[in-house]
């Protein structure tokens, strides 16, 4: 399967398009409450490999980042669902409808995915109370973009 409509606005509406500095032409990077640099539509910034965190590294995010405009962006995000949807596929045991899978996506490109979520959805079992209360937190702290954008993943699963 492929990320429909409603996945691709729900990721982009709760993502949004990075621009870390709207005084500069273009767009820059972002740092997200979790202290990584992000790009584009929550484009992780990787320096040797690994996610470029703190506040220090701001020059350093500037220097690497490499979306610049909206297009640029749409089209990394795009390219991004690619290994999200494989994820998605591979975890999932059940058949899914176009939206169950948009929103499985949109969980897995914010979070990196959850073999708890996807156990609960494999066996049949409720999963809006796990869903809506995992993964809304950054830095120790509840985030409330974090629970609106769970509980949108879970009514679009749910619709």
């Amino acid at each position: 399967m492929k990320t429909g409509a409603k996945g691709i606005e729900l990721i982009k509406h709760f993502e949004s398009l990075h621009d870390g500095d709207l005084t500069l032409v273009g767009l820059q990077p972002k740092m997200c409450p979790a202290g990584i640099w992000t790009e584009g539509y929550g484009e992780v910034i990787l320096y040797k490999g690994k996610p470029l965190k703190g506040k220090e590294n701001k020059n350093l995010a500037y220097n690497l980042s490499s979306i610049k405009t909206e297009k640029e962006a749409e089209e990394r995000l795009l390219k991004s669902l690619i290994s999200r949807e494989k994820y998605v596929a591979d975890k999932c045991k059940i058949p899914l409808t176009q939206n169950q899978f948009d929103a499985l996506v949109s969980h897995v490109y914010n979070t990196g995915g959850s073999d708890k979520l996807f156990w609960l959805i494999n066996e049949g079992l409720d999963c809006e109370t796990w869903w809506t209360e995992h993964y809304i937190t950054a830095g120790g702290k509840t985030l409330p973009g974090l629970v609106r954008r769970r509980k949108a993943e879970y009514e679009l699963f749910k619709s």
